[in-house]
């Protein structure tokens, strides 16, 4: 079987691609294909997310293991498409590059029948220009508030870090 999906960047504009990949392939052969579509040169880290329908972040599955080695780390080169990826579960959540934070909405749109004709991954769509720069992310806690608010309780402002009382020269 093939999975088409819909691969979205995060963005305001409307930047997306359609996939088609065999429902065996590796999250690191989806990884490159989207790297590639995109315009990466896929060199970064990367990791996908199992999402759920609200797009809450999930189980993370790495590019590289890059854990102290005490817990369990899914590696994309382990894990197949169709082991995270199905009609009841067709969305994730795809980080490239740490630093920058390129973020991608990925779902399963269609399960279609492979054709022999065709060569996979085949890329359908490609509709927008990635920009220059990741967009900018606005990270929240899980009771949604802003970091660094610091009207909110428990928030520091870091202008009062003078007012901790440290001694810089202690060594």
């Amino acid at each position: 079987m093939i999975y088409r999906f819909r691969v979205i960047l995060d963005t305001e504009e409307d930047v997306f691609r359609d996939i088609e990949i065999e429902q065996d392939a590796t999250l690191e052969q989806f990884h490159n294909v989207i790297t590639q579509s995109f315009g990466f040169d896929g060199t970064e880290m990367a990791s996908f997310y199992i999402s759920d329908d609200q797009w809450n972040q999930g189980e993370e599955i790495s590019l590289f293991d890059m854990s102290d080695g005490n817990s369990p780390v899914r590696l994309m080169n382990e894990t197949s498409l169709e082991d995270v990826v199905h009609e009841a579960s067709p969305k994730l959540i795809y980080i490239y590059d740490f630093l920058s934070m390129w973020t991608f909405l990925v779902e399963l749109a269609e399960i279609a029948e492979y054709q022999s004709s065709m060569e996979y991954p085949n890329i359908m769509f490609i509709h927008g220009q990635i920009p220059d720069h990741a967009p900018d992310k606005e990270f929240k806690t899980d009771e949604s508030h802003e970091f660094g608010d610091e009207s909110e309780e428990g928030f520091m402002n870091l202008d009062e870090y003078d007012d901790l009382g440290f001694d810089e020269n202690w060594n």
